[in-house]
């Protein structure tokens, strides 16, 4: 039987890793066996932290994608998202995940977020969160494409599903929050649902063409 193709997924976030794979598998090659590996895997070699220095997402999911791929000699695949604010001139943007200065305090964003548009009319109060997915392969092989869920902001965290800024962006069309979506109805419409399912054919020929014997 052939050995699996693996793909590194460039994250720690045990919440994001759940979201890819459930992405993901639909779309890859049926004849090909893939595994879906998670940054920190303990078959996989250390992979160190990568400071996200660029100023788009973008960029930001490329350089997170080299650094694994560079690590582990394998398929990699990055994210890069966040919440653009319309009366905050798309704030705050690639800094969404450290708004309020620490990295991955999930309750101190929103609350700083919600103070901060807390006298914005409700006609005003846009948002749209975007994604950037990115695949890169071990010889130098590069993809990204683009995702965007447009809404509004509620007033207060709506919902126990999610993560991030899930609980306070209504998409446009519905009456509940992001975190009050099923993850199957979330994924449907989400930003980083579609940046992957973009980015999914060119995943797949990424793992058939690593699939194929040198000739």
């Amino acid at each position: 039987m052939d050995e699996p193709v693996r793909v590194v997924l460039a994250t720690r976030n045990a919440h994001k890793v759940g979201e890819l794979r459930a992405i993901l598998a639909p779309h890859l090659p049926a004849d090909v066996r893939v595994e879906l590996l998670a940054v920190g895997d303990p078959s996989l070699p250390e992979v160190p932290d990568v400071a996200e220095t660029e100023v788009t997402f973008a960029g930001n999911a490329l350089l997170k994608a080299r650094a694994v791929a560079a690590a582990t000699g394998l398929l990699a695949v990055a994210d890069d998202s966040g919440i653009a604010v319309d009366v905050l001139g798309g704030s705050p943007g690639i800094f969404s995940a450290r708004w309020a200065g620490r990295h991955g305090d999930d309750a101190a964003n929103l609350a700083l977020l919600l103070a901060q548009v807390s006298d914005v009319p409700d006609e005003h109060r846009g948002a749209a969160f975007v994604c950037a997915a990115a695949v890169v392969t071990p010889d130098g092989g590069e993809h990204v494409e683009l995702g965007e869920l447009r809404g509004s902001l509620a007033r207060e965290p709506r919902g126990e599903g999610g993560f991030g800024y899930d609980p306070v962006l209504v998409p446009e069309g519905s009456q509940v929050s992001c975190a009050e979506l099923s993850p199957e109805q979330k994924d449907a419409v989400s930003h980083r649902g579609q940046a992957f399912r973009a980015l999914a054919p060119h995943l797949a020929d990424a793992v058939r063409a690593h699939r194929r014997p040198p000739r």
